[in-house]
């Protein structure tokens, strides 16, 4: 039987073009389809179809999870208000600990196309009993907002583990900015749009929208999986179509030490980036009050317009921005830096986002480098956060990828959630206090960046 792992990590012949289209010494004559995708990233001959079908797949996935958003919002806050909201945020991660389980003793059991599109097929039908139940009025706010977030990071989380599976390392390396690009204008196509359509439609409809969408992106992971079925040599094909092996996503994640740092990664990440959030809002706060002073019911609808006028242009900046540094700059950044350079991007960026903030707490300036670091964390950094499972067994791909994504994601909401209860609620912390803490986090962050990259480089990769 042929050693999968091992034939992912063969190195491949590089690239002598970059820019504008990437072409390769020896290899066959692309498409026109792949002549397209090389402007973006370095597509070689016969990887078009596949790539360009997970793209619009993560498209999908996207955009329907910014529907279901949008229908979550509203039934969470008209059903519980904003403190449930905040309550449901902890219920997901006790929520996942028994999910993650269950979907590891799923994914022994059946090959990995059906595993993904399962998983969609699983969801879609969730959406169908919400949409029968509330059309009957029953409340389901709370319940429905949980689920909301275990689908977000779940399924997306499939997808970047099918990708994983399907292509080596070295394949990974080249065409995951490519497939990120779905992602980034996804998340766009699927704001604005959700911002338009929920002013006539009630949330249940977009929870068949969603439904619906997960429904055709199933259909493209047995599309993608025939695709290269066909494509591969069939020792490749079989093996990659095996169940995986007995052990669980949290047994993986605690006896591996690389597996065990990209969890502590993407706690630190998502406290820092969370804590980011809240101190750009007491700012923006702030900066209501100042501008327009005084109180009653006309001056706290003003102090709520300049709030939201000023978030709905600092999210359009940053997907924007997102949406360019992944179309333009993630290709040619993981070509010059690897992945191990693309991972200390964010940190640093954060690092001087929140010195900044410690020393000149002003809005304009903080503004700038948050719309900088998110944008940065939805392009580059989630793209080699994808990329980190490249080098790992098929098991990790799939078990120890959904606990990490998943449950150490949400607890890193949980512990963000307490930093920001015990300085406000006990220790009373000034914004440039808070901006410390994130200061110090980031620091830690640095270093499992660079014990992360050691263990890259020391696997080749």
């Amino acid at each position: 039987m042929v050693n999968r792992e091992e034939l992912q990590s063969r190195p491949e012949l590089r690239s002598h073009q970059s820019f504008p289209f990437y072409s390769t010494l020896g290899e066959k004559p692309k498409s026109a389809l792949e002549r397209i995708l090389s402007i973006f990233a370095d597509v070689r001959s016969g990887e078009g179809l596949s790539v360009l079908l997970l793209t619009v797949n993560i498209f999908l996935l996207l955009a329907g999870y910014y529907l279901l958003k949008t229908a979550r919002e509203a039934l969470i806050l008209t059903e519980g208000g904003a403190q449930i909201k905040s309550y449901s945020s902890a219920l997901q991660a006790l929520v996942l600990i028994v999910v993650v389980p269950a979907y590891g003793w799923v994914a022994s059991r059946v090959k990995r196309s059906l595993l993904v599109s399962g998983v969609m097929l699983f969801f879609a039908v969730h959406l169908g009993v919400f949409w029968l139940l509330g059309s009957q009025g029953v409340r389901e706010g709370v319940v429905f907002f949980v689920w909301v977030g275990i689908f977000n990071v779940f399924v997306i989380s499939q997808v970047w583990a099918f990708a994983n599976d399907l292509y080596t390392e070295p394949q990974g390396k080249r065409l995951f900015p490519f497939i990120g690009i779905g992602g980034s204008v996804g998340a766009w196509v699927g704001s604005t749009v959700a911002s338009q359509l929920v002013k006539g439609w009630d949330p249940y409809v977009l929870m068949l929208a969603g439904a619906a969408l997960l429904l055709v992106c199933a259909g493209i992971v047995q599309a993608v999986a025939r695709a290269e079925a066909r494509r591969a040599d069939p020792q490749w094909a079989q093996a990659g179509e095996e169940p995986l092996g007995k052990e669980g996503g949290f047994e993986l994640v605690l006896k591996d030490p690389y597996l065990r740092l990209v969890a502590v990664l993407i706690v630190l990440l998502n406290v820092v980036n969370s804590s980011g959030e809240f101190l750009l809002g007491n700012l923006v706060v702030e900066q209501a009050k100042e501008v327009i002073t005084g109180s009653g019911p006309e001056v706290e609808a003003a102090r709520k317009k300049f709030i939201g006028s000023f978030y709905g242009d600092f999210f359009s900046w940053v997907n924007l921005l997102g949406a360019l540094l992944q179309a333009f700059g993630a290709s040619r950044i993981f070509q010059f830096l690897g992945v191990r350079g693309a991972l200390f991007l964010l940190p640093l960026i954060a690092l001087m986002s929140y010195s900044v903030l410690a020393l000149v707490p002003l809005l304009g300036v903080v503004r700038i480098a948050k719309t900088l670091e998110n944008a940065t964390d939805y392009s580059i950094q989630n793209t080699a956060k994808q990329a980190l499972f490249l080098p790992t067994s098929r098991e990790a791909k799939y078990k120890a990828k959904a606990a990490i994504d998943s449950f150490f994601m949400r607890f890193g909401d949980v512990l963000q959630a307490g930093i920001v209860y015990v300085g406000v609620e006990r220790l009373h912390l000034s914004t440039p206090q808070f901006a410390w803490i994130n200061i110090a986090l980031t620091l830690v962050w640095l270093w499992v960046v660079a014990r992360i990259a050691e263990r890259l480089r020391k696997r080749g990769f």
